[in-house]
């Protein structure tokens, strides 16, 4: 026991909440198509220092099908944007182009705030 008396044991015990679940803690999110998804699209400038950005949230897609839809919107609008927490947000104030090319890819759409 003197030996190893100078060797730090990493302790291994039991543990209800282990360093690496995410995997059981990942969110099940369900793929629904277009038609069955009720989309907001909404033009705001809070916490964003004055600059208007579009966000349009109410997706329950997975995050590959939302990363399409944005590459898709970036490009049809001509301009930057992000994808964050399954919301998806254009710089500037696109809502009606937004919502019509939504429309026309099957989503129900509607323009929410004022």
């Amino acid at each position: 026991m003197a030996a190893s008396k100078g060797k730090s044991k990493k302790h291994s015990g039991w543990r209800e909440f282990g360093e690496d679940n995410s995997i059981a803690t990942e969110k099940a999110t369900p793929d629904l198509p277009p038609e069955k998804q009720n989309i907001r699209v909404q033009s705001t400038r809070a916490g964003r220092k004055g600059k208007t950005v579009t966000v349009i949230t109410g997706f329950q897609s997975k995050t590959e099908t939302l990363q399409a839809l944005l590459k898709k919107l970036k490009s049809q609008c001509g301009s930057g944007g992000t994808l964050k927490e399954n919301e998806i947000e254009i710089q500037g104030d696109h809502k009606q182009k937004i919502l019509d090319i939504l429309k026309q890819l099957g989503y129900k759409a509607k323009i929410s705030g004022g």
